[in-house]
């Protein structure tokens, strides 16, 4: 499974996160990134928050008004079968950079005006399985740009 970067999106806490062209990737995430509440976010292992540019075209479909960056992820990736994305998945992200999928995020009541009638549980994988954002440790840290290649390793399901 192949996709690329759609977007790499960084704030100074809180959302929306905002795009930039290009980034560094550390254990604990992306330089220029920080988390309004630092209990729930961040960390290693959830140093990187990845969603879907196709899932999130299929919530504007629904009528509501997310955006990539608006509800928190730091990459927003195009080209994956975002359905069989699960916890142990690990990618390439660009040349250098190694993550593996550790959870499903929970929908966060910050993102609700992203939603008709405030309904932010779109979001959620066990309510909807296939549409959650997921977070994801660093294994190997390096620069990435949007446009990098996004590759699924072998081994993965």
């Amino acid at each position: 499974m192949a996709g690329r970067v759609a977007q790499i999106n960084v704030s100074l806490g809180g959302v929306p996160k905002r795009p930039v062209a290009a980034a560094r990737v550390t254990l604990l995430g992306l330089e220029g990134d920080a988390h309004r509440d630092p209990e729930r976010h961040g960390g290693p292992e959830h140093a990187l928050c990845l969603f879907a540019l196709e899932r999130i075209e299929g919530l504007q479909a629904e009528g509501h008004r997310v955006e990539p960056g608006t509800l928190g992820e730091n990459l927003t990736l195009a080209g994956l079968d975002w359905s069989r994305v699960g916890v142990g998945d690990r990618f390439r992200v660009g040349a250098d950079v190694l993550i593996e999928v550790t959870c499903f995020t929970a929908p966060c009541v910050n993102v609700r005006d992203q939603f008709l009638n405030g309904h932010y549980s779109r979001v959620s994988h066990k309510r909807y399985p296939g549409w959650s954002r997921v977070y994801a440790r660093v294994l190997v840290p390096g620069e990435i740009r949007t446009g990098d290649p996004v590759i699924r390793l072998d081994g993965n399901r």
